[in-house]
């Protein structure tokens, strides 16, 4: 399902959390002729202008899928610099999303990043951790089935230690030791570059998620697409397997 850009009035309410697969980097550098490193760059100003957008709209989160687990495959030097320019954003961008109160989160296996990565983003991570106008997560070295298996891990190690029950685990208790623990679940994916399927991207957290495909690469998808986005969303009913009588019951 793709994007309307001439969507009726929007009786819903706008979403909490929004999430996006950044895709099409490469593909925008190909068509404009140049190297898949300035595709990269060039996504880095896309993603500025939509963390932008999202906290004067008063999204309260917004998660950026960044780099997969998959993304190790990628040539060397295409990950060396794609290590690279995550460096030089947190170096120049800090104090900008700082000043907006945006608070930094990263989820994915960290532990497989440069180690002057890492000391990167644990100082800012704590050096934001104040903000609440916003919590942007960044996706780094992330990927659905790892994000399920850290978390089953470590609710078997608490089983193991006699700190939990097999029988009380629940949804309540996995989401817990999910990566985004503590967050609301996306109420909104956005794909850009035309590819429809989720790519291993917070499969535990998009189970009601409305998800919306936009044909636009990455660099292309600014704030006007994505207020197209947000109305598209707000247009739509959210019934989590009701019926409507049952919701407007719910909601009366």
């Amino acid at each position: 399902m793709t994007a309307d850009t001439n969507s009726a009035e929007a009786p819903y309410p706008a979403p909490r959390h929004i999430a996006i697969i950044m895709d099409g980097n490469g593909r925008w550098a190909s068509a404009h002729g140049k190297s898949r490193y300035a595709g990269h760059q060039a996504g880095v100003g896309a993603a500025r202008a939509i963390a932008m957008a999202a906290v004067e709209s008063g999204i309260k989160v917004l998660t950026l899928f960044a780099f997969s687990s998959e993304n190790w495959n990628r040539p060397a030097d295409e990950v060396n610099g794609l290590m690279h320019l995550f460096f030089e954003v947190l170096q120049q961008e800090l104090d900008e999303l700082q000043s907006h109160g945006i608070q930094l989160r990263f989820i994915g296996a960290r532990e497989h990043l440069p180690e002057i990565l890492r000391k990167r983003i644990a100082a800012a991570e704590a050096k934001t951790a104040g903000e609440v106008r916003m919590v942007l997560v960044l996706a780094v070295a992330y990927g659905g089935r790892w994000d399920l298996v850290q978390a089953t891990q470590r609710i078997a190690a608490k089983v193991r230690a006699g700190d939990l029950q097999p029988d009380d685990i629940d949804e309540a208790v996995v989401s817990r030791h999910m990566a985004l623990a503590g967050l609301p679940a996306p109420d909104l994916l956005i794909r850009t570059g035309g590819e429809q399927r989720v790519s291993n991207f917070l499969l535990w957290d998009l189970a009601y998620t409305e998800i919306l495909f936009s044909p636009a690469f990455w660099p292309d998808f600014r704030a006007a697409e994505f207020a197209a986005a947000v109305d598209c969303f707000r247009a739509r009913e959210r019934r989590y397997g009701r019926t409507r009588d049952r919701l407007e019951a719910l909601a009366d």
